[in-house]
């Protein structure tokens, strides 16, 4: 079976857009479609999360409008992106699919719910709150810092954003960061500082913003993040939880934003899981030994 690091890149036109995108896995089910986070790129899918899950499942990633090998610029604003999102979709030819967001994604994705309802059969949410979440005006704060230090220290910022600084979460960016480094041909476009720009403009509007009615969400939604998560704060995804009506809560222990890297393995038998219908937890709750969100 191809693999992530092997996949082709392709190029469907939807909306006015050239989007770059891949797909892999097999032919069986639902499609599952994979919407990833600030300032990212097609090479920046952990390829064990994106493998584990085209084993069982048909996995299409793309670049949004204006990120990475696709064309335009990137909006201010998270609807724009998620309309974008609807476009590419069905430009595919497909009437239903999955999805599975990670942080800026995972906010495009309540969009797409929201504005396309019929489209979404389930919902992976990691690492990421709703609009009009609180914390929102240190986002821009913190990318900063992690900035700087990466330079200072000539390493990558999600060393700093995505790890907690333990000896655990510093070995799992290493392997993280790694598995990056797996694809090393057709690598993807860096993205460009006005993509950059744009999205923590829109993280910041939409942080700013009046709040969705997540409770008209309807279809199971798996909310999952970690329990010390530096960029969205861990109680945001549990007050995703409980506002969806439909949702489950996964809390991955001593792991940051990126927890779901850091835990890719239980991580993706959770989805494979949840996407098959299975239960994740007993309830929308979880004990205080395992939440314990940073203030």
């Amino acid at each position: 079976m191809t693999t992530w690091k092997d996949a082709p890149t392709r190029r469907i036109r939807a909306a006015g857009v050239d989007f770059a995108y891949r797909e892999l896995g097999t032919d069986t089910g639902v499609p599952v479609v994979f919407l990833h986070h600030l300032t990212a790129v097609l090479d920046d899918w952990d390829p064990r999360v994106v493998d584990g899950i085209a084993a069982h499942r048909r996995v299409i990633a793309f670049d949004n409008r204006g990120v990475g090998a696709t064309s335009s610029k990137v909006p201010g604003n998270i609807d724009q992106m998620g309309a974008d999102a609807i476009a590419f979709i069905r430009a595919l030819g497909l009437s239903k699919v999955d999805l599975l967001g990670f942080s800026l994604g995972g906010g495009v994705a309540q969009v797409v719910a929201l504005q396309a309802p019929d489209l979404v059969r389930r919902m992976i949410l990691a690492g990421t709150g709703p609009r009009g979440g609180g914390g929102i005006e240190r986002i821009t704060r913190i990318f900063v810092i992690a900035y700087l230090k990466a330079a200072l220290t000539r390493s990558d910022p999600r060393n700093f954003l995505f790890f907690p600084r333990t000896p655990e979460g510093r070995r799992a960016a290493s392997d993280y960061l790694g598995r990056l480094k797996e694809r090393t041909h057709q690598r993807d476009t860096p993205i460009s500082i006005q993509a950059r720009v744009a999205q923590l403009r829109a993280i910041r509007r939409a942080g700013l913003s009046a709040p969705d009615d997540l409770s008209a969400i309807t279809q199971p939604v798996l909310v999952a993040n970690g329990d010390r998560d530096l960029m969205v704060d861990s109680s945001l995804s549990d007050d995703i939880a409980r506002r969806i009506p439909n949702a489950e809560l996964k809390i991955y222990p001593r792991s940051g934003h990126g927890g779901v890297f850091q835990h890719h393995e239980t991580f993706v038998a959770d989805v494979l899981r949840f996407l098959g219908g299975e239960s994740i937890s007993e309830d929308k709750g979880v004990s205080n030994e395992q939440y314990a969100p940073q203030r």
